[in-house]
């Protein structure tokens, strides 16, 4: 397998666009990406879109926007997970010896379409009579079962979308870029507890776009290369469970493992994290499945300052973090998580998130983040998961 580089990559701001569709959309992405990496449409050897609500010709449909050069094109849906998929493809492609020079897009257009995610056909289904599969009560449910192992506090959770509101201040691609203050997220509307409304991820429109190159082709285009070290994808496995609790857990923690022992490197290494916080409880939950702390240290994690922006709280939350504070706990990693805002700011649209994970963690490589740079980024990983179905992980250095 050869090493594989990341030369262009683009995200346009995560918002609702009434008046374009989601390959207008991804054909401003492809172009920035184009622009960025010094490239012309006809050098790509072939594209990979990820688009779930409209998969069927999405790369096709991008392509006439942005000119059909008679390139394969792959198109993929794969749950919350369809972006980085269609990047792991993307790899794949490059890795094989196959190609030299491809793309990968993500892209949704969802404008007010909820996360529902309810299964089953009306007359048999078992929805609200023994549990959920509505994504607001199984992550609701995921945080009730952490606070009955751990003693975990609905205020622990909700650190996590004070953080992610704050980070996205800095972050002008964010569809959100508004501070919530404890008291504000713990008070806005209840949805499924402990996550109140300030606690779940919007949905939107929005797109992505990378391109991807042998690492000795990636030369010729940039002196920054930017390395994809793991590419890790995971179906949920066989377990003996509760079916009333969808299991969110375990193919995180099998693609975390895989993922370090792929890249030979350990959580401790990471400087930054973009994991998949389409709800509050999602984001310690996977703190503990990513390695980021020991199993049961979530909340003394996020009240540690660990995973904030300069690894502390900030002067302006300290007096709402301290009664949560263990000042025993020693973090594991300072690695910043969701520095972009995560999806609780930066927004939700599903095609699409893959893929700006992975551009968050490329910016903040090169040193193009902004405000929210976190200093001497060396390693970043992006997470995404659609639940039951896939997890993926990238690991990129510097």
């Amino acid at each position: 397998m050869r090493e594989v580089a990341i030369v262009g990559i683009s995200m346009i701001k995560f918002g609702r666009y009434a008046d374009r569709d989601f390959a207008q959309l991804s054909a401003q992405a492809v172009l920035e990406a184009l622009k960025d990496a010094g490239m012309e449409m006809k050098q790509i050897e072939a594209l990979y879109s990820g688009n779930l609500y409209q998969t069927s010709g999405s790369g096709q449909r991008i392509l006439q926007q942005i000119g059909q050069t008679g390139i394969p094109v792959v198109n993929v849906a794969n749950a919350c997970a369809t972006g980085s998929t269609a990047f792991r493809e993307a790899y794949f492609a490059v890795a094989s010896g196959a190609y030299d020079v491809v793309m990968a897009v993500g892209s949704e257009q969802m404008g007010k379409q909820g996360l529902l995610g309810s299964r089953g056909d009306p007359a048999t289904s078992l929805e609200g009579r023994v549990g959920s599969y509505m994504m607001p009560a199984v992550f609701g449910m995921a945080g009730m079962e952490h606070a009955r192992k751990y003693g975990t506090k609905q205020e622990h959770f909700a650190l996590a979308s004070v953080k992610n509101h704050w980070h996205s201040t800095m972050n002008p691609l964010a569809q959100y870029q508004k501070e919530s203050p404890l008291d504000e997220v713990l008070n806005s509307r209840m949805i499924a507890y402990p996550n109140t409304l300030l606690m779940c991820c919007p949905t939107g429109d929005g797109a992505a776009a990378a391109i991807l190159t042998s690492m000795d082709k990636a030369r010729q285009f940039t002196t920054q290369p930017i390395k994809v070290a793991a590419s890790v994808l995971t179906s949920d496995p066989f377990t003996d469970r509760d079916l009333t609790l969808p299991d969110i857990n375990t193919l995180t923690r099998n693609a975390a493992k895989l993922a370090y022992e792929q890249a030979g490197i350990g959580p401790e290494d990471l400087d930054q994290v973009e994991l998949h916080d389409c709800f509050a409880t999602a984001e310690l939950l996977h703190y503990e499945n990513l390695g980021l702390c020991g199993d049961g240290e979530a909340a003394m994690h996020v009240a540690s300052g660990a995973p904030w922006l300069g690894n502390k709280i900030p002067t302006k939350y300290e007096e709402d973090v301290a009664p949560f504070r263990d000042k025993t706990y020693q973090p594991k990693t300072k690695a910043v998580v969701n520095a972009s805002g995560g999806l609780l700011s930066k927004g939700h649209p599903l095609g699409a998130t893959g893929v700006a994970n992975i551009a968050e963690i490329v910016f903040h490589l090169r040193g193009q983040a902004g405000q929210r740079q976190v200093e001497g980024s060396k390693v970043g990983l992006a997470h995404v998961i659609g639940l039951c179905s896939a997890c993926t992980i990238h690991i990129l250095q510097k």
